[in-house]
């Protein structure tokens, strides 16, 4: 996996915007997917990818606030879906397979973020079940359709903080250890990068590839359940409730925190290559696990053989067999 994860200098950067990477790029007659796609940088890549042509379907847990946020953008649908919810999932993908249309795109931007302690209806941990389970079991009833539009692209939102925890694979759900809100959002980032690599090692066959994406630091509603006293504790924000100002360079705007994925999921540059981690609109570089800056990707997140033990306990507790 290290040789794959090789940059290459894309001549996208850190600041490059959504509408920047996608210019150029013709999606019309192209189908999208984009979960939560009707906020923060999910909206923004569905706006993208609808201007450069493409029809994008938003599924959403708060239709109305879907509708209110993409009544003005063109080629776009909104359906119902709750990613803790598997009778959801699998009503929405149902209905889209029996439509007969291919699906060339699947970004699974939803998720959620350092939430206290939550079990979905069959006892999971919400973080894990929401940013991994939910998008594993609805890529697999999505499955015919990606088949079908025999160059399909799986683009799974991950993050940097990856770094802060490996997989735990003998307590996923925290049922033994005591619970730690970033651990478990970071164990579930971990889990969309073997994912995508477990992933892409299935589609290729097909014509179906999956990218790992790090949209960088960014300002949004995800960071909802987190206070100022917290922010300010971790060193995010000065006494002022502002963010420091030798950190500001760190951040990110939506524009180009969604580049990322965008580049993921339209870059020609992209043609042949898949389950890697990107980053900065770029395929990061694989480094060690004592690798101090923040970037690139830890070796646990793009290990083979733990995404294949991943991929088995995602089908077991989904009840999802590819």
């Amino acid at each position: 996996m290290t040789a794959r994860q090789t940059p290459l200098h894309s001549g996208f950067d850190s600041t490059s915007t959504a509408a920047q990477v996608i210019d150029g790029i013709d999606l019309h007659g192209k189908t999208a997917i984009v979960t939560g796609g009707y906020s923060g940088i999910g909206l923004e890549t569905t706006r993208v990818l609808a201007q450069a042509g493409a029809t994008v379907i938003v599924p959403a847990r708060a239709l109305d606030k879907a509708h209110a946020a993409l009544k003005d953008i063109a080629r776009t649908e909104v359906a119902q879906i709750d990613l803790l919810d598997p009778a959801s999932i699998d009503v929405f993908a149902e209905k889209f397979v029996a439509s007969g249309r291919p699906l060339d795109l699947l970004i699974n931007n939803a998720g959620i973020m350092a939430v206290p302690l939550v079990r979905d209806a069959r006892g999971y941990e919400s973080q894990f079940a929401a940013n991994h389970l939910g998008h594993f079991q609805l890529t697999g009833r999505l499955w015919p359709a990606l088949i079908r539009s025999g160059h399909a692209r799986v683009v799974t939102l991950s993050s940097g903080a990856h770094r802060r925890a490996a997989f735990d694979f003998d307590d996923p759900n925290f049922e033994r250890r005591d619970y730690d809100k970033w651990t478990a959002y970071a164990q579930s980032k971990t889990a969309g990068v073997l994912f995508t690599v477990a992933l892409d090692r299935r589609g290729e066959p097909y014509g179906v590839r999956a990218f790992a994406v790090h949209p960088g630091r960014i300002e949004t509603d995800l960071q909802r359940f987190i206070t100022m006293q917290e922010l300010q504790a971790l060193g995010y924000r000065n006494k002022d409730g502002e963010i420091p100002e030798e950190q500001r360079r760190l951040y990110k705007t939506v524009p180009q925190g969604a580049a990322t994925t965008v580049w993921c999921a339209t870059s020609r540059a992209l043609d042949g290559i898949g389950g890697v981690y990107c980053e900065n609109a770029d395929i990061a570089a694989a480094v060690p696990a004592d690798h101090a800056a923040m970037d690139g990707v830890l070796p646990w997140a793009i290990d083979r053989v733990m995404a294949g033990q991943l991929w088995a306990l995602s089908e077991t507790m989904t009840g999802v067999e590819w």
